[in-house]
């Protein structure tokens, strides 16, 4: 029983630390926002609003975080429709290279983004495409899809198909069953997976930068801010 007071006593310390590294940096910005001077620094120059009375007039940041919004619900939106093509088809069927092609969708999970950036922008400027909004989406896709899948199996395989089979059976149409069966039952699914790729996406900057052209996205605003 005394080992175990220990133990407990030292894991409860550990979290303790571990959390306050982690956040208390986070803790810190909000105070900072505050802060007179440029930097942030300790201890405070002085109390001002300025910060956020230049954040409310900075169209520039304005219009970036406009086109993150808009690349995010983009990214997520299609990368839960074409998530939900592909956990079907892996939880449904059986096929010839199917691990193969499992394989192959859940490779940006292990590929560097900076690797996957640097090739999508060789190929869009070798088919002579202009880098914008949509550059972007084509390569929040890429990372954005895997997520999706992984989310959405999950849901597949919690699904019982004899029940859209049953509808079916009853005269249903497919797109009936579709809409009537298979959607309301993923729907927590879905939602899931709408989240999870839309904070992908909003976060996301490597594959932002390389290939947002003009139209930066908030990330790559506030690097380009950072280093200027």
């Amino acid at each position: 029983m005394k080992r175990t007071g220990i133990a407990t006593r030292v894991l409860a310390f550990y979290v303790t630390v571990y959390v306050a590294i982690l956040y208390f940096p986070v803790l810190l910005l909000p105070v900072f926002s505050f802060n007179n001077s440029a930097t942030p620094k300790l201890p405070l120059s002085g109390f001002t609003f300025k910060w956020y009375e230049s954040l409310s007039t900075n169209a520039t940041m304005h219009a970036a975080a406009w086109n993150s919004l808009v690349v995010g619900a983009s990214a997520a939106v299609l990368s839960t429709i074409l998530g939900i093509c592909a956990a079907r088809a892996i939880t449904r069927y059986s096929f010839r290279g199917k691990g193969a092609a499992t394989g192959l969708i859940m490779a940006p999970l292990v590929l560097p983004e900076i690797i996957i950036a640097i090739s999508l922008l060789v190929v869009l400027l070798g088919l002579g495409l202009e880098l914008s909004l949509l550059t972007v989406i084509v390569g929040h896709l890429l990372i954005c899809v895997p997520y999706s899948v992984t989310v959405l199996v999950s849901g597949f395989e919690g699904f019982d198909p004899n029940m859209e089979a049953a509808s079916r059976d009853l005269g249903e149409t497919g797109w009936g069953t579709l809409r009537r069966i298979t959607l309301p039952m993923l729907m927590p699914s879905i939602i899931s997976s709408l989240l999870v790729t839309f904070t992908i996406s909003l976060d996301e900057f490597i594959l932002a930068f390389f290939l947002s052209g003009t139209e930066p996205t908030l990330p790559v605003y506030i690097w380009g801010q950072l280093r200027f």
